[in-house]
């Protein structure tokens, strides 16, 4: 993936840029040294502007590598410290389109989970623990179950998710917990899923306050808007199911 890839940008002005990131690339370097999303960025914001020296990109919030979708980034201090804020006061919010290895009641009524999650910092995993355990941290989120769909003689169910808060691998741990890991989650669900299938997981939706204007953002996109687009490659069960 070249620096200058041809990013898909929502939305850009002088303070925020709001892209679509693909699967399989890291938010930022990691230990694998493959391009992330932040070093493209910068690279397309040095090129668009001829910016001299070291461009400025706040990471504000992330996602998991083989996790596609929407993503704001802060292009002064000033915006980087207020979207922070009203991440830490919950007023971003984030909704999420998967897919599980389930077939769960369709219902127009939300379901709550809610658990105490701490992360592994070796194996890079989470696991749900009770509340006193040290370094636990509380999450949760709602779900709806959008339809059931048949797959390779399997159930599976579309969920959609609105995450009220944002933990390490939340989403993946909390429905593994509920025994209904994502498609192609090869960590949370080893038993159901297979080496080569990618995640089924997507960040349609995000909103926020404009850090500098009165003015209320909302950016969502979903996966069949991208069927065109070669740098967002989508199981053979997206296909099925979005018509892709």
């Amino acid at each position: 993936m070249e620096k200058n890839m041809n990013l898909k940008i929502l939305y850009e002005d002088n303070h925020i840029i709001v892209v679509v990131k693909p699967a399989g690339i890291p938010v930022q370097q990691d230990k694998t040294n493959d391009i992330d999303m932040l070093t493209i960025i910068k690279g397309y914001l040095k090129e668009k502007y001829n910016k001299k020296g070291n461009v400025y990109l706040g990471l504000l919030h992330r996602l998991d590598r083989m996790v596609s979708g929407v993503m704001v980034f802060a292009k002064t201090s000033k915006a980087a410290s207020r979207i922070s804020n009203y991440i830490r006061n919950k007023d971003v919010k984030k909704r999420y389109l998967a897919i599980v290895n389930s077939k769960l009641k369709v219902s127009d009524q939300p379901v709550l989970i809610c658990n105490y999650l701490v992360k592994n910092e070796r194996l890079n995993m989470s696991k749900v623990v009770t509340k006193d355990t040290k370094n636990a941290k509380y999450s949760e989120l709602e779900y709806k179950v959008l339809k059931n769909i048949k797959y390779n003689g399997k159930d599976y169910s579309i969920v959609d998710i609105d995450l009220h808060t944002g933990r390490h691998h939340q989403i993946r741990v909390q429905f593994s917990n509920i025994n209904c890991p994502l498609y192609g989650d090869i960590k949370y669900g080893q038993k159901v899923n297979k080496v080569g299938q990618n995640l089924a997981l997507f960040s349609y939706y995000l909103s926020f306050y404009h850090p500098t204007k009165d003015e209320y953002l909302e950016f969502s996109i979903m996966p069949e808007d991208l069927k065109d687009d070669k740098l967002y490659k989508f199981d053979k069960i997206w296909e099925e199911t979005y018509g892709l």
